[in-house]
């Protein structure tokens, strides 16, 4: 479950552990053709956001942001 819009410009965000922060990095990359920006969400926080409790990949807590 990826955190994505299809609409043309739209940005595409995970929330990944660190089991597999590195297949987000490869996929941002692949979509973009440049590196993501990566956040510890535990360093970060958004008014009107809130994390997910699970990794975009798997069950375990996320501890990255990478967008």
């Amino acid at each position: 479950m990826l955190f994505y819009n299809k609409r043309p410009g739209a940005d595409i965000m995970y929330v990944v552990c660190n089991e597999h922060l590195e297949d987000a990095i490869e996929e941002f990359v692949e979509v973009y053709e440049q590196p993501p920006d990566i956040y510890e969400l535990e360093q970060v926080s958004f008014t009107d956001w809130a994390s997910p409790r699970r990794c975009n990949y798997c069950e375990k807590p996320p501890k990255y942001l990478v967008v």
